[in-house]
């Protein structure tokens, strides 16, 4: 995972850990699920072993506020950052949430990982990157070989 990829996780941790204004694009009230990465790889591997035929879809169902995502990012970071609040995106949606139930009739599986246990895995490995002292390519990103 590259940290300048756009995505919110990478996005906001690199703005706490330099210090910088954690950029919240419209009001941070839109909402996110955020299913961490060996969570994710566990249900496809489920589902490509499994007969169903159709699409499931995996992730996590509890939703996360960008804000609510913002806070928790700059406390973890132990930063002093500020959080401002930008133009809306046009693209953006309000909301992200997957129904797994199927997942979990089906396959039997749900997520494990935690909004809250995923960042403080995730952040340390961002950290190291920032520093530029990680010696591990992007298969030793979070959640790999767990």
């Amino acid at each position: 995972m590259r940290l300048d990829d756009g995505r919110v996780i990478p996005t906001f941790v690199s703005q706490a850990l330099k210090a910088q204004p954690i950029t919240v694009h419209g009001d941070g009230m839109q909402t996110r699920s955020l299913c961490y990465v060996s969570d994710l790889v566990d249900g496809v591997v489920r589902m490509a072993k499994s007969a169903h035929p159709g699409p499931i879809n995996i992730g996590n169902p509890r939703e996360t506020t960008i804000i609510e995502l913002a806070r928790s990012v700059r406390d973890r970071c132990v930063s002093d950052s500020d959080i401002v609040l930008g133009p809306e995106k046009a693209e953006d949606p309000r909301r992200r949430m997957p129904d797994i139930s199927l997942a979990s009739s089906v396959l039997g599986w749900e997520p494990k990982t935690s909004f809250e246990d995923g960042l403080d895995l995730a952040i340390p490995w961002f950290s190291s990157r920032i520093a530029g002292t990680a010696a591990c390519t992007d298969a030793g990103a979070p959640g790999a070989g767990r």
